[in-house]
């Protein structure tokens, strides 16, 4: 029976560790947000995939007692905190980036629209000159 207990107690502690671990890496993601390293950002975002999908599998198969839930849930909330603090950010940069791109298509569409009449003008002012 004390091995039983024990080897529960071990698979509470892979679960709650995989939770901090997590923690730990959506606080780095939070601190690259806060940097504006976008780059940097995305990258790590992959391996916050890979965490949580382990999680998901040890959650299906662990179940913790009251002092483990009571981690858990406040690991959670920290967790999800700083995830959506994060994805508030990202969503506006991919606004700021959608505005700059639509700022650069109209000058390319202007420059596109008027290049043609400039070279005309400019044509007619040389044989003006000569």
């Amino acid at each position: 029976m004390a091995a039983s207990v024990n080897a529960h107690n071990d698979t509470q502690k892979v679960l709650i560790d995989a939770y901090e671990a997590l923690l730990v890496h959506v606080t780095q993601m939070h601190e690259l947000v806060n940097a504006e390293q976008w780059e940097d950002l995305i990258k790590q975002r992959t391996h916050y995939v890979m965490l949580v999908e382990r999680l998901r599998g040890l959650d299906s198969t662990v179940l913790l007692d009251e002092a483990g839930r009571q981690r858990k849930a406040a690991l959670l909330e920290d967790i999800l905190e700083y995830d959506a603090e994060i994805r508030r950010r990202l969503v506006a940069r991919r606004d700021e980036l959608g505005k700059l791109i639509g700022v650069s298509q109209r000058q390319r569409d202007l420059h596109r629209a008027y290049a043609p009449q400039q070279g005309a003008d400019s044509d007619g002012d040389d044989e003006a000159a000569t």
